[in-house]
């Protein structure tokens, strides 16, 4: 059996010294890096070979960051991204996620969090069997990656679907923060972050866009459940 090929992340920031630090330490990691300057060249980039996964800085002369993860969605792209920014308010942080970030890291951080990041989202749980999951009139089909509520179909970030998946398998049962951030986000250590409550919030957005009842609630002080 041939070995699995090596994971593809392209690196994009405007500071040299940044990219290149961030290139030898993903390379020790085993990633095959590419980079990139400035956000218009990493679209580029990623048009023509997309990478495994994004680590995208906020702050560019030609593109921002949020610009750069707009349009990626825009158009379609499931891409990972992880967003590196030296603002920690959470406004900030809910407009990288917002935009469909999947993660957000504060700068400075340890390059050995980085890593950790990109290979938690870079993990994926099999699904049971790709069996559509049934939760009243929610359908959450793992093997096409679809969500329904009734006849109408849900966009979803990778993120946002692996959120409610997780909660979906287990109708009525209440999952903590923790639960969640390691199921989901593959974290094992603490994290002092508002998250999941910021998916969650995503989430229902979508869900009840359509005038639906909740499905998605929340428990105080306990966690969240999705149940009719």
């Amino acid at each position: 059996m041939s070995a699995a090929p090596p994971l593809r992340v392209l690196v994009v920031d405007d500071e040299a010294t940044i990219r290149e630090a961030l290139e030898r330490a993903l390379r020790l990691e085993g990633f095959v890096v590419d980079l990139a300057e400035g956000g218009t060249v990493a679209l580029e980039r990623l048009a023509a070979e997309p990478p495994d996964v994004v680590v995208l800085d906020v702050v560019m002369p030609d593109l921002d960051g949020i610009e750069v993860t707009r349009r990626l969605r825009g158009a379609g792209s499931r891409v990972p991204i992880c967003i590196l920014s030296a603002r920690d308010e959470v406004a900030d942080r809910v407009a990288g996620l917002r935009a469909g970030a999947d993660d957000y890291l504060v700068k400075p951080f340890a390059l050995e969090e980085l890593t950790a990041r990109l290979h938690a989202l870079l993990r994926r749980t099999p699904s049971d069997d790709g069996v559509p999951i049934r939760v009243g009139d929610l359908t959450v089909d793992p093997a096409r990656r679809l969500v329904r509520r009734g006849v109408r179909e849900i966009e979803l970030t990778n993120r946002e679907f692996e959120l409610l998946e997780t909660l979906a398998r287990h109708p009525g049962m209440v999952l903590s923060r923790t639960q969640l951030l390691e199921q989901v986000w593959g974290y094992t250590f603490e994290v002092d972050s508002n998250v999941v409550d910021v998916f969650v919030s995503y989430l229902r957005r979508k869900l009840e866009a359509g005038g639906e009842s909740r499905l998605l609630h929340t428990v105080r002080g306990v966690g969240f459940v999705v149940r009719t």
